[in-house]
């Protein structure tokens, strides 16, 4: 059984300085009768499907495996709900942490969201200058909701 534990937060853009190299990554997803994921993703030349349980807080099971690039390609254009989410990953390491922050492109142009992966909830961690308000409890920061609800629809 694999336990993810992520948190979520915002992002200000203004006190990051210079990013490290990106990875472009496009994201859909297939559509579940529980609230339960299937994810298909193209992350740079590699395609992944994830499947992911209900979230607890800030836990929830989480599957992942490689598939051919062909194969995730066709499935993010065949069987995925539209809009695709578009984003750039970039991985920033602050005070022994792994961040991920992921700048959203297309219907979720203007949205940035840094996450952190814990080993369990109660981990304690720095938070870099740049991180803003925590989101990780609000769905709609959820990359399925944003394909449901795109951040551009917002007010």
């Amino acid at each position: 059984m694999a336990l993810e534990i992520e948190r979520k937060f915002l992002v200000d853009m203004s006190k990051l300085s210079n990013l490290p190299f990106g990875i472009d990554i496009k994201q859909g997803y297939i559509k579940t009768i529980d609230n339960s994921v299937v994810r298909v993703r193209i992350k740079g030349n590699k395609g992944f499907l994830t499947i992911k349980g209900k979230n607890s807080g800030a836990s929830r099971l989480e599957f992942e495996y490689e598939i051919p690039y062909d194969d995730a390609n066709e499935m993010l254009e065949k069987l995925c709900s539209k809009p695709i989410i578009d984003k750039t990953r970039y991985e920033i390491r602050y005070e022994n942490h792994l961040w991920e922050l992921d700048v959203f492109y297309g219907d979720n142009e203007g949205l940035v969201v840094a996450e952190i992966e814990l080993e369990n909830e109660e981990e304690q961690f720095a938070l870099p200058p740049w991180v803003t308000k925590e989101v990780t409890e609000d769905i709609r920061y959820f990359n399925n909701q944003l394909m449901e609800n795109p951040y551009k629809n917002w007010k």
